[in-house]
């Protein structure tokens, strides 16, 4: 009896001792993150039948239960993945509509100090110094697009430093959970209980994952888990991994992706499929901001490079030549996306690319492709996926399109899986230069100059004039003329014979031929396009009134072609004549500003859930000093009792010895 009650004492000191083992492990570990929760299981020992009924034999010490909720769990790693993401976003967004918004180094102050130079230049067109401030500004405005353009090239390079980083992470994360798998299985097969403190790390570290990616575990063999990443590749498989990569992306081996390796092939993986964590926000920043803003800003530099190249070239410079190219036009990039062997090597298939109308451009990228089924190419605009068909494509081409102002222009012969990556404005800021070097090369003037002959007795009044794109090579060049009015049959002569004269009264225009009937009359008020120059003519000549239309010789303090050079400040010009320069770069710092105020807002409401489900699960999982306290202090009490049940044996069993003296 007393043997047995000693035994009945042994166990229950063992379990008071088990008791305040854990619970003072719970008390060491109570910041250690990740850490769950521990508590003793304790079930009865088989009781003994002694005849009159069934005495006890003690207790013993089941199992150690870790607090843990599988489910709160994974509303954590959801939260702390979608708050990885926004922070990460917010943390690159910021940078750029710091970068656009700045009201000193931003695009408005250069654009406002150019348009300045312009209107100066257009009061003193002879002026060297207006010559020098405009070439000088213009300079300044080139200097403003290529920093803009470098400053965020290096935000893409930082996007490529960090999806560097988070993929040796992920991966070393991928490693650990992989060998925690499989010390948790062995340990789980041999002794039939979970090893807590493993299970706590391991969940931990997949908790890190998701901080760089979304990451989904479920439950394996033998307490193992299955972690998989994107659409469902697997990450961790018992203890197996699968590795990332870094790739450069087809057509653009300066842009980094994520790559799945699975033996020695390695699969580029979409940025869509890799949402959530470090990894997914700055992935999602590239695709719908950053490429957005660079190429925003290259489609502002091309439009107004070319608009101002047209009026350019319709002027004059000081030696009396036509004006050149006033800016540098970035052509489109065409680069090879995923072409396959082409069937004939010496002349596989040729994708180009050209801005017709900068009025027209978006700024999204293009993928042209040759699709099989229907024998022909697809255009997809990458921004909103839409998809334009070409004819079927007969080899060798060439086959052109126009779409959103741009002309592609395909030649070869196509294979299939022919693919090409079309970047119309990607370079549009980046190769935006000034080519005039001297002041004397500024086309401010008009190239023609048109006026009343000395003698005319009307009070007929001759416009300055203006010349369109007809003017110039490799149009007809050319030919003065002198336009003479005859009273008796109200008609204007003198242009040169066969030329086409367009009449325009009221908005409505009339073509007439030179030399042929019928004659081409005069109406007060009318403009006449000829030769590419257009004129109009108010008042009444009388008759033998003569209008000279020659080359402008000597037109240096001419102002004509500079005036209208300024006038396209104001003119919309993009979104299909619906916006300024101005305009357009406002509406890009506009919804720059909008998206990094929209994730901010975001990344506060997902730190407050995240705060939320962290409480919820430290509500089960983690440790209340408070009730360890008390737990300590049942154990203490236990333990000295089941204590005095051994002594109490003790004194028994010594009673017993006693009697046999």
């Amino acid at each position: 009896m007393a043997g047995n009650l000693l035994n009945i004492g042994k166990t229950g000191l063992f379990a008071a001792q088990a008791g305040l083992a854990t619970t003072g492990h719970n008390i060491a570990n109570a910041h250690v993150p990740g850490y769950s929760r521990q508590q003793t299981v304790q079930t009865t020992t088989a009781a003994q039948d002694s005849g009159y009924g069934f005495v006890g034999s003690g207790t013993q010490v089941a199992d150690i239960k870790r607090y843990s909720d599988e489910f709160l769990n994974v509303q954590v790693r959801n939260a702390q993945s979608t708050t990885s993401a926004l922070a990460s976003y917010n943390a690159q967004i910021t940078q750029v509509d710091n970068i656009l918004s700045n009201t000193s180094s931003g695009l408005s102050p250069a654009l406002q100090d150019f348009f300045k130079s312009v209107q100066a230049l257009s009061a003193g067109a002879a002026s060297t110094p207006s010559r020098q401030n405009f070439l000088s500004s213009a300079e300044g405005l080139a200097s403003r697009f290529q920093g803009l353009n470098g400053q965020l090239e290096e935000l893409r390079a930082g996007v490529n430093s960090e999806i560097t980083s988070n993929i040796t992470l992920i991966n070393s994360y991928a490693s650990q959970i992989a060998g925690l798998n499989e010390q948790i299985s062995t340990l789980t097969t041999s002794t039939g209980h979970a090893p807590n403190d493993l299970l706590d790390q391991r969940d931990q570290i997949v908790l890190d994952l998701n901080k760089q990616v979304k990451a989904t575990a479920m439950p394996g063999d033998n307490g193992s888990v299955t972690v998989s990443i994107g659409g469902g590749q697997p990450l961790v498989v018992g203890n197996k991994t699968y590795e990332l990569a870094v790739v450069p992306a087809a057509g653009d081996p300066a842009r980094l992706e994520v790559g799945y390796v699975t033996g020695k092939t390695v699969t580029p993986l979409t940025a869509s499929s890799l949402t959530g964590g470090e990894l997914g926000g700055v992935l999602d920043f590239r695709s719908t901001t950053l490429d957005q803003a660079q190429n925003a800003i290259g489609r502002v530099a091309i439009a107004m490079a070319m608009s101002f190249n047209a009026q350019h070239r319709m002027g004059q410079d000081s030696a009396g030549n036509l004006g050149g190219d006033l800016f540098t036009v970035a052509p489109a990039v065409v680069s090879v996306n995923m072409n396959r062997a082409p069937a004939d090597p010496l002349d596989p298939t040729k994708v180009t690319a050209q801005v017709s109308d900068p009025s027209l451009l978006t700024t999204s990228d293009y993928k042209v492709e040759y699709n099989e089924t229907a024998a022909g190419f697809t255009v997809t605009r990458l921004s909103d996926r839409k998809l334009t068909t070409l004819p079927a494509y007969t080899q060798p081409g060439p086959q052109a399109a126009s779409i959103d102002g741009i002309n592609f222009s395909i030649s070869g012969k196509q294979v299939a899986g022919d693919a090409f990556l079309v970047r119309p404005t990607i370079n549009g800021a980046a190769q935006f230069t000034v080519v005039p070097r001297q002041v004397g090369d500024i086309a401010a003037a008009s190239p023609v100059i048109i006026g009343p002959v000395t003698g005319n007795k009307g009070n007929a009044v001759v416009s300055e004039g203006s010349v369109n794109a007809n003017f110039l090579p490799p149009n007809p060049a050319f030919a003065p003329a002198t336009i003479k009015y005859e009273a008796a049959t109200n008609e204007l002569s003198g242009f040169t014979a066969g030329q086409i004269v367009k009449v325009t009264v009221a908005g409505v225009t009339t073509p007439y031929t030179a030399g042929t009937a019928p004659v081409i009359p005069f109406v007060a008020g009318a403009s006449y396009e000829f030769g590419g120059v257009t004129m109009s003519l108010r008042g009444l000549p009388v008759d033998g009134d003569q209008f000279t239309v020659k080359r402008n010789s000597g037109g240096v303090g001419d102002n004509r072609n500079m005036v209208l050079m300024g006038e396209l400040a104001s003119k919309p010009l993009l979104d299909k004549n619906t916006a300024t320069y101005q305009a357009g770069f406002a509406q890009l710092v506009s919804s720059v500003g909008n998206k990094a105020r929209e994730v901010q807002v975001n990344g506060l409401a997902s730190e407050s859930m995240l705060a939320r489900a962290n409480a919820v699960q430290q509500s089960v999982s983690g440790v209340n000093l408070d009730e360890e306290a008390a737990n300590l202090l049942k154990y203490q009490q236990a333990y000295q009792a089941a204590g005095k049940v051994m002594q109490i044996a003790s004194t028994l069993f010594d009673t017993l010895l006693s009697l046999g003296r």
